[in-house]
This record gives structure tokens, C-alpha cells and sequence, in this order.
């Protein structure tokens, strides 16, 4: 019998576990796995390989070879027996202390006379025969400008502090100037100290070395010149030392002069040949560049000397030349720089069409309504009526004449829309707002002459005695402190209304909204939605210059300069040709005189931007256009900048940035003007126009200085940057049904509900909507939002409009005229102008 067999139940469920896997698997089952494929890998970059130890000696040897070829380089002008001198400059910090003292002390050092009294403070040189090294002083008085200049061509540094008495305000303000600017070597000297008690001249020398350490970190030691030894140790450390580069002014040329000679012209004696002797320093310099002295402004070179000095001929008194002035370098005609500014715009470029009849009959219309209005005008001589409050003097009224002036030239609209441009920004006369004491204030209108003095006046009781000298003369002390107390208290509160409700306008009732408007536009994101930077330029950007590269431009002018015939550290003679003659009559030998050469395209005009954050001491509000003197690297300018936000561009952006009304505190914000193009990095520094005098704040030569706004550094030289004025039209909810709204108050007439309908609305509680219809005829609309909507909430919408600055750089110069006027503006174009003829 056979056995059956066995039944067995496959089972259904089968467990599989995972097989083990390792993280790193050997090389012999990686070779297995592959089964003699092989896959190539490109080697990318920099092949990685491991270094040996004596890999790794050299490599320190070579950074070590590198660094000591880098101070050789530096410091090998120094050298030699026609070696260049290291500038020293001395600025007295206190009151009492006397530059010259110092500079006594140290040739007293040595064994060194010190040179009289009437030889010029700039040319005093000391051979320190035992360190081999020349040191030339410059020993400044405490005048702002002064300092500035010696610091900007010097070496070192000397700050003269007092053991006695503190630093005021004045030397304080010295301090963050150079601070700013960009210093070299800074070596505190402390003088009285033998009128100290011993026992506290350690306290003495540890405050003064924690003052100067806050603005100074690096001078971390107070040094006096009372004994010989500690005078001495000085000079050893500024001969031994390599001097500390300012980065940028090693990029340029620059010298301090030792001489200044002029020869006036035959045909024009009021211009003529400067020649300007010294020794050259920084980049190296060409004939075909040109040379801007501060001040005066930029000139061409006619011929560069090489007039060498030896050491041993250079200790007397007087400087002897060894040998006849050797020509350096010509001017190339086809190559050297021009002194054209700016482009000169042709309006005929434009598109031209042929006009057809109807085009003709409204040219035909339109000129019978201008020769109509210039004959009304010409008739009422450029009277126009202003508004101003009841009481007031017609001094004060062509004052404000004259800032309504300047407002409506900020803009290419007509007075219509410029007046309620400054309504807008809370500084309209006729404004909603209630003021500080709630009275309410009456206005009244007076009629303005085309010179911007007041006509006449709806109110002619000041008037009824004919007596015109009155009107014509300045107010007395109380009106003007009552004016003055007035308009600071407006700028307050249009500085207030900006930080609390920024950029929010009212809708005019009297005038149409779109007509209002016509120039602003909606942006769907202000930072990625399109806007073209060539759209409707003004007719000044066809007198600037851009380059297509900025970035290669300046490495190849760079690369340009290397290869100039001046080198750094010869002693050379810089003729200029058409100079006025205001610079030689200008000079004097006490105070320096520097001079700074320009790269190639530095002279020609463009849209320059610059970093700037209000200064902490300084208080009061900054708008946009008010008038500031600008220290931009070595020039000094009148500019009236235009303020933005300070926002990093990407490949998302479209390079728009918001404009503001006002500088704000803490911020770091951006200013644009027109001015000269600039290359590299350069310290800018704003300051008042009109210094402001103290009792604590005096200088020796002025008896004032300066109120530093703000300070920062240049940006870029970019006109397609963009900067979009905003402003916010506001509205309120009348009746709410889940996401939709009813909306008033934004617009007063269907028509604009109907024109501003594809802008995007938003409310300040995040929500975002659009418009849906109008309703009525009061300007009401139903809009729809992505949410409910909160009845306690606004409803906003952004408009944006560009705006540009205007063409209103000049030169600045320190020259007075008068009492009142402590500050001259000399425009460049006309001392060029003259330079050109000749």
C-alpha cells in the first residue's frame, strides 16, 4: 500500500526581512558590485591632495617673502639719498597747546636746530641722520579745513592733548572728522605734564589714553616729548614704522606743496601758468590726466619737471635744486582729458514725424494761447499770488516766495501739482491738521513780482504811508526770532507727520484725482514688478556720462595709471595751464596746500550715489533738497541730495528703491546728486551751509565751525538706479459683507474709482483686495478682499512716482564775503569756461 503524501499549505504571508546595509562598503565588494564598469570622474577646481610638512614651511616662507617685499616696496621711497620726507602733521586738539612746541621738542632731540619762525609750518623737515629717514612737519592751526587737508596727504598723525585742560568741542569734532575721513598713524602727545602731581600723572596719562582710544582703538599709549628720551622714542617709531595706507587716496596721486608760483597770461592776467613743486605720492602720474585742487577746482597739465633735492642740500634753510629741471611727460593732444563736464543735449535727436492737418491746426491753437499768455505776463511783469498767514511782514513773505520758488523748480508739473505735492508731505499752508495750540489761523494773498519781491498785499495798511525802504529793509531782531522760531516749528511737524503717518496724502476735492495723479502709477510688488529706467528721462540725464561696465572701466583706468612717468616719491614740478590767478593769491605758506591728481573719466558728470546716516548730535530734521556742503572724498561740493532707502540688489530685484521726504535718525539711507564720477571708496561727510557759532564750540581762525549732518561713504555711480516717491491714498469702510466692503472717502467721483480700479489695494491689517465696481456718484466703490474685512481697519493703495535730482552741484569754497555770509558757493563752470578759452 502506498502512502499518501503529506498535504502542505503554502503560507501566504511570507516575512522578509531587510537585508543588512552597511554605511561604508569595503573596495573589494564596491569592485565586485560593479563588475568591471568603470565610470569616469572630472576633476573640477582645484585637485585636493594631501601636503607634506616641508609643502607647508614653504608655504609660510613664500606669505613671509611676500609681506617683506610688500614693506620693502612701501617703504623704499623713504630711502636713499633723494628719498621723499614722511609727512607729519600736528593738530592741536586743546586750546592750549602749541604745535610748535612739539615740533621743538623733537628737533631738540637730535641735536637739530629748529628753523625760524617765519620759515612756512609745511616745509619744516628734520634729517634724522641716525635712522637715516626725513620727516617733514606740518603743523596746523585749529581751523577744520586745515586739518582735514593735512590729514589727508599725511603719514602720521600728532594729536596734542592737554594735561590740564579737557578736549572741547571743537577738538572733539576733529576727532570724528578724522575719524571718518579715513587717518593714517595717530600718536597722542600729552603736554604739561611736569605741571601734574606725581602722584596723579598716571591717572592723568590713563584718561587721556582711554579717551583717544574710543576714537582711536590702535593708539593704545600716550607718549609726551618733556625729556629728550621720550622725544626721541617717537622719531624711532615713525622712522622704524611702515606707514599705514588710507586706501582711498593710494589709488590717486597726491602732494603736498611746497611751493606755489604763478605767471599770468599776456592776452588775460587774471589767469595764467601755476606751477606746484612737492613731492608726489600715491598712484603714479600722467600729463595727460588732470589735477583738482580743493576749492578751485580741476585743471590740465602742461608739463611735469623732475626736480630732484639731496638730503645734504636740503638741510639749510632754503631747498636747493642739484641740477636742471628734467621734463618728465608731455600731454598727449589725442589723449589727454578735456574739460568738458557734461554732454550738451541736442533736442533735435528726437523722432521726428510728419504732422498732418489736425496736428497743425492745434500746433496753430496752442501757439495763439502761449503768445496770449505771454502777453498777460508780460503785462503783470511774472506777478503770481501767493497765500501766506495774516500778519505777516512782506519780508517774511518773499521768503516764502522764494521756497515756493524752489519747490515748483523740484518738479516738471505744473504750480498746481507741486503745491499739493508739499500738501501732501504736511508742510502745505492749507493743511487739515490741526495745530499745536488749536487756534484756528487766517491767510491772506499777496501779489509777487517777477524779481520775487512782494508787489502788493490784500492788506495795504503797512503800505498806506509809501514808505517802500521799510518794506525793503531787514525785520528786527524779535520778528526774526519770532520767523525763525516759526519755521523750525513747521519743519518739526512735517518731520513728526512723516515718521508717524509716512507718505499718506489726502485726495484733493477741487481737483480730479487723476489729474491729480497723472504721474504716479500702481506697482503690483514694488520689488520685482517691471519699470523701465530709460522711461521719460529728463533732459538732464542726456548731460551725463555712464559707462556699460563700471566695475572693468575702473580696473582698466587703474591698470592705466601704473604705467604714468611721475613715480611715487619723486620730488616733481606740476605747471597747470589757465589757472586763475584767485589760487596763488590764495596761498599761504602756513597753511597746507594739496593737490590730488584725477583718473581718467573723473572730471565728467553723472549720477552718484552715496551711503549717509545722520550724525547723533545733530538733531534736528533733514529733507530731501536742503542745502549741504558735502566733503566727498578730496572735493568738497554744494549739493542738495535726494534720499532713498538703502536696500541690496539681487537677481529679484528690479532695482527700485523708495524715496524719503526726510533723513532719518539710525538709518542708514542713500543720497543722490549729480556730481563728478569717482572712483573707488571714497569718506563723504555732510555739513550745514551755514556754520553755527558758540560759546563752547569757537575756532581760532573763524570763531565757528561747522554742523556735521551725517556721515557715510559712496556707493556707486549707477543713473539707472530708480527712486520711486510714494504716496498712500487712505479710505475708510462704510458697510461690510464678509470679504466684500463698501469704501469711501479714497476718491470723490466714479470717474477716478473707474481710472484707479486696476490698482491693488491692501489695509493695514494685511488684508489684500481690488476694486469691483463704483457705486453712486461720491466716489463710493465696492471692493473685495481675500478676507473679512475689520471695520476699525484702513484701506490703503500705494501710487508710485519716480523723481530725480536736480542740476545744482557746485563747487565749494571757504573764501567770505561779508559778515553774514561766512560761506562762498563758486559754481566750477565758469573758472573752466575761462580755463577753456585759453
Amino acid at each position: 500500500m502506498v502512502a499518501e503524501p503529506k498535504f502542505h499549505h503554502r503560507a501566504s504571508l511570507k516575512q522578509t526581512n531587510k537585508p543588512f546595509k552597511r554605511r561604508f562598503a569595503t573596495k573589494n565588494s564596491m569592485r565586485d558590485k560593479a563588475k568591471g564598469r568603470t565610470q569616469r570622474v572630472s576633476l573640477k577646481g582645484k585637485v585636493l591632495r594631501k601636503h607634506s610638512r616641508a609643502d607647508r614651511r614653504n608655504a609660510v616662507r613664500t606669505e613671509q617673502r611676500k609681506k617683506r617685499d610688500h614693506i620693502v616696496m612701501s617703504t623704499r621711497i623713504f630711502t636713499g639719498r633723494h628719498r621723499a620726507p614722511k609727512i607729519v602733521a600736528v593738530i592741536p586738539l586743546c586750546a592750549d597747546i602749541n604745535a610748535s612746541d612739539i615740533v621743538r621738542n623733537l628737533f631738540a632731540c637730535v641735536d637739530e636746530p629748529y628753523p625760524e619762525e617765519k620759515a612756512p609750518k609745511t616745509t619744516r623737515m628734520l634729517n634724522v641722520t641716525r635712522f637715516k629717514q626725513t620727516i617733514q612737519f606740518v603743523e596746523v592751526e585749529r581751523n577744520l579745513l586745515d586739518i582735514l587737508d593735512a590729514a589727508k596727504v599725511a603719514d602720521y598723525v600728532i594729536m596734542g592733548i592737554s594735561a590740564e585742560i579737557e578736549v572741547d568741542a571743537f577738538g572733539e569734532h576733529c576727532l570724528s572728522a578724522l575719524q571718518n575721513q579715513g587717518h593714517p598713524g595717530v600718536f597722542p602727545i600729552v603736554q604739561g605734564m611736569e605741571t601734574v602731581v606725581p602722584k596723579r600723572q598716571n591717572d592723568v596719562k590713563k584718561s587721556l589714553q582711554s579717551f583717544m582710544s574710543h576714537f582711536f582703538p590702535e593708539a593704545d599709549k600716550v607718549y609726551t616729548t618733556e625729556t629728550p628720551a621720550e622725544a626721541l622714542a617717537i622719531l624711532r617709531m615713525i622712522t622704524a614704522q611702515a606707514p599705514k595706507g588710507v586706501k582711498w587716496r593710494e589709488i590717486r596721486p597726491y602732494m603736498l606743496a611746497d611751493s606755489v608760483e604763478f605767471e599770468p597770461s599776456v592776452e588775460d592776467p587774471s589767469v595764467g601758468r601755476l606751477a606746484l613743486t612737492g613731492y608726489l605720492r600715491g598712484a603714479n602720474l600722467s600729463a595727460n590726466r588732470l589735477v583738482h585742487i580743493p576749492n578751485f577746482g580741476d585743471y590740465q597739465i602742461e608739463q611735469i619737471y623732475h626736480v630732484p633735492v639731496a638730503v645734504e642740500a636740503a638741510r639749510g634753510d632754503g631747498i636747493e635744486e642739484d641740477d636742471e629741471p628734467v621734463v618728465l611727460d608731455k600731454p598727449d593732444a589725442e589723449h589727454q582729458d578735456s574739460l568738458v563736464e557734461a554732454n550738451e543735449p541736442n533736442t533735435l535727436n528726437n523722432e521726428q514725424t510728419w504732422p498732418e492737418d489736425e496736428e497743425m491746426n492745434d500746433w496753430n491753437v496752442r501757439m495763439q494761447e502761449m503768445e496770449e499768455k505771454e502777453s498777460r505776463m508780460a503785462a503783470n511783469k511774472g506777478q503770481r499770488t501767493i497765500t501766506v498767514p495774516k500778519g505777516t511782514s512782506t519780508y517774511q513773505a518773499s521768503w516764502i516766495a522764494a521756497t515756493e520758488g524752489d519747490d515748483n523748480e523740484s518738479d516738471d508739473s505744473d504750480a498746481s501739482s507741486d503745491a499739493d505735492e508739499d500738501m501732501d508731505s504736511g508742510s502745505g499752508i492749507g493743511s487739515d491738521e490741526e495745530e499745536d495750540d488749536g487756534d484756528e489761523e487766517e491767510y491772506e494773498e499777496m501779489v509777487v513780482g517777477a524779481d520775487g519781491k512782494i508787489v502788493s498785499a490784500s492788506d495795504d495798511e503797512d503800505n498806506d504811508d509809501g514808505n517802500s525802504d521799510k518794506d525793503e529793509g531787514l525785520p528786527s531782531a524779535e520778528e526774526e526770532a519770532l520767523q525763525l522760531k516759526v519755521y523750525l516749528k513747521e519743519r518739526e511737524r512735517q518731520n513728526r507727520d512723516d515718521l508717524n503717518f509716512p507718505d499718506e496724502v489726502d485726495t484733493p476735492m477741487e481737483i480730479s484725482a487723476r489729474e491729480r495723479f497723472a504721474r504716479f502709477r500702481g506697482l503690483q510688488s514694488f520689488r520685482t514688478s517691471p519699470w523701465d529706467p530709460y522711461e521719460n528721462l529728463p533732459l538732464d540725464y542726456a548731460r551725463i556720462f555712464q559707462f556699460e561696465s563700471f566695475k572693468r572701466t575702473q580696473q582698466r583706468v587703474l591698470r592705466m595709471a601704473a604705467d604714468s612717468a611721475a613715480k611715487s616719491g619723486m620730488r616733481i614740478r606740476i605747471i597747470l595751464r589757465a589757472a586763475p590767478a584767485q589760487i596763488a593769491a590764495s596761498y599761504n605758506p602756513s597753511r597746507p596746500f594739496v593737490a590730488f591728481g584725477l583718473m581718467q573719466h573723473e572730471h565728467q558728470m553723472s549720477v552718484v550715489h552715496f551711503t549717509i546716516m545722520r550724525s547723533e548730535g545733530y538733531s534736528e530734521p533733514v529733507r530731501s533738497k536742503d542745502p549741504l556742503v558735502a566733503h566727498f572724498g578730496f572735493r568738497r561740493y554744494n549739493v542738495q541730495p535726494l534720499f532713498s532707502q538703502h536696500s541690496l540688489g539681487g537677481s529679484n530685484t528690479n532695482g527700485v528703491h523708495k524715496f524719503e521726504r526726510f533723513l532719518k535718525p539710525g538709518v542708514v539711507s542713500v543720497g543722490t546728486i549729480y556730481a563728478p564720477i569717482q572712483f573707488g571708496t571714497v569718506p563723504v561727510s555732510l555739513y550745514l551751509p551755514t556754520p553755527v557759532a558758540a560759546n563752547d564750540m569757537t575756532d581760532n581762525q573763524t570763531g565757528v565751525i561747522p554742523t556735521l549732518v551725517g556721515t557715510g561713504s559712496s556707493l556707486e555711480v549707477n543713473p539707472s538706479r530708480i527712486l520711486a516717491k510714494r504716496i498712500i491714498l487712505t479710505g475708510a469702510p462704510f458697510k461690510i459683507h464678509k470679504r466684500s466692503a463698501v469704501i469711501r472717502y479714497m476718491f470723490f467721483s466714479p470717474e477716478d474709482v473707474i481710472w484707479f480700479k486696476p490698482v491693488q489695494l491692501h489695509t493695514k491689517y494685511g488684508r489684500i483686495g481690488h476694486i469691483f465696481e463704483s457705486l453712486g456718484t461720491h466716489g463710493y466703490m465696492k471692493c473685495v478682499f481675500d478676507g473679512p474685512l475689520n471695520q476699525m481697519d484702513t484701506v490703503c493703495m500705494n501710487l508710485y512716482k519716480r523723481v530725480y535730482p536736480k542740476w545744482n552741484t557746485s563747487l565749494w569754497s571757504e573764501h567770505a564775503q561779508g559778515e553774514e555770509q561766512k560761506l562762498q558757493w563758486v559754481g566750477p563752470v565758469a573758472l573752466k569756461s575761462d580755463a577753456m578759452e585759453l
